[in-house]
């Protein structure tokens, strides 16, 4: 069948008649019709022509020429669209870049995990607490968390409040980016003052000296590689992207554009489909394989290497390069024994895929005390053995996908932060799944970085 055939049936509503993982119950029909009509009349919230070039970027990752960095919060909410909050995300993933551009020697493609991540998946439709049952927390672009009958109704005016927000974010992520935050040639910008603690591991802060000495070699080297001239670094190229878990949301903004063959998801560069929404045959799978955007996909381990294939194949007609993007979270003790079977089918069925490895949703796990939280060295140890599964079946990790955030959290435990159990209670924030803090994430990206060069 002719890739044109495929999407023959295809249209922006077409997702409506396929099964719906995640499907939430809005109680006002009218409502909901009312905020879609909204969200299809504003403007776009990133650019055709933005899209095209993060597909240009990922299929360079699929050749082994750049490496992907994509991370942020685990589930923004609407209260944290605030300055600070953005920066730092902002400022923690460009320095985790110049770290893994430091020690790969080749361009990072940074997509940051923001302006529109506001939408979460359940395990459950409700939740029942002192024998009261309401709508389960989907997200501030669902409902609300707070556990009363009108904050956990689901209401549809709050997708409309969602993408204002995200546009807000965008607009200032992009004024940060134009107006010199993200110049690498300026690092005293950027706060790195923790690494002074003496709780680092040994060497580490010593290792970040000696990259911040070096960082003029960088920088040339950067330019060797063609990425862009020294004096132009401060026009860092950056993206966005969310889980694209709400398909009223989702489909309201996917339009056709000027000039352009195709219909682009207009509320991010990089939407992708959750673990739980991966259904061949479901709604997402059917939305996302008639957009121009690259599409991500989770693959935990009940995925079988027949139902990737098979995902490339349906999202990817074409097979063309930068299309379809695989995100592995397998768990510390699977990703050895699982990866190589995905990669190996999806390479026999001829499939293009660019793989990432998520290590954090593998390995989540409930304290005594019922705190979810996450261990830093089961996250450390999925990274390697990822690297190791990509190198025995010849194939290659091409980036990672974090959630993170720049703020001093106590969220998961354990790394040179050293963050106990008994810790987490101190600053816990996360809406939804525990995150890297500041000092977690930029060590994190010394380890891979060290791995990787290896």
């Amino acid at each position: 069948m002719t890739k044109q055939a495929t999407l023959d049936a295809w249209s922006p509503d077409s997702w409506r008649s396929r099964p719906h993982a995640q499907e939430v119950a809005y109680p006002d029909a009218a409502a909901l019709e009312a905020a879609v009509a909204k969200l299809r009349s504003l403007p776009p919230l990133v650019t055709s022509w933005e899209i095209e070039r993060l597909r240009t970027l990922l299929a360079e990752a699929e050749q082994g020429k750049r490496f992907v960095l994509q991370g942020g919060d685990c589930a923004e909410t609407l209260d944290d669209c605030r300055p600070a909050s953005i920066a730092n995300k902002l400022k923690i993933l460009l320095q985790m870049s110049l770290v893994l551009v430091h020690g790969l020697h080749k361009p990072v493609v940074r997509i940051g995990r923001f302006a529109g991540q506001y939408a979460k998946p359940r395990s459950s439709a409700t939740e029942t607490r002192d024998g009261l049952t309401l709508p389960s927390y989907f997200g501030d672009l669902v409902n609300a968390a707070a556990f009363t009958p009108d904050a956990r109704r689901p209401d549809p005016r709050m997708m409309v409040r969602g993408y204002q927000h995200a546009a807000l974010t965008l607009n200032f992520v992009r004024a940060l980016v134009e107006g010199g935050f993200a110049d690498l040639a300026h690092p005293e910008y950027w706060d790195l003052s923790f690494f002074q603690n003496a709780t680092l591991a040994a060497g580490l802060g010593a290792e970040y000296r000696r990259m911040s000495r070096n960082l003029a070699d960088g920088l040339r080297f950067m330019e060797a590689l063609g990425e862009q001239r020294v004096e132009e670094l401060s026009r860092v190229e950056f993206f966005t992207s969310h889980e694209g878990l709400n398909l009223w949301y989702e489909s309201a903004q996917t339009r056709r554009v000027p000039r352009r063959e195709g219909f682009y998801d207009l509320t991010a560069h990089l939407p992708w489909i959750g673990d739980r929404t991966r259904g061949l045959d479901g709604a997402h799978v059917e939305l996302f394989r008639g957009v121009r955007n690259p599409v991500g996909v989770k693959l935990g381990p009940t995925a079988t290497g027949a139902e990737a294939c098979a995902l490339a194949a349906r999202l990817n007609p074409g097979n063309e390069a930068g299309k379809v993007v695989f995100i592995t979270r397998l768990g510390a003790g699977n990703a050895g024994r699982l990866l190589p079977g995905l990669v190996e089918s999806v390479r026999e069925g001829g499939r293009r895929a660019l793989w990432l490895c998520d290590p954090m949703h593998g390995n989540t796990m409930t304290t005594a005390g019922g705190i979810k939280t996450r261990s830093f060295d089961a996250i450390r140890a999925e990274l390697g053995e990822t690297l190791e599964a990509h190198e025995r079946a010849g194939s290659r990790l091409g980036g990672v996908h974090f959630e993170l955030t720049g703020d001093d959290v106590t969220e998961c435990i354990g790394g040179a932060a050293g963050v106990t159990e008994a810790q987490l209670s101190s600053n816990y924030g996360s809406a939804c799944d525990p995150r890297l803090n500041y000092q977690q994430a930029l060590e994190l990206a010394f380890v891979l970085a060290r791995r990787m060069r290896r």
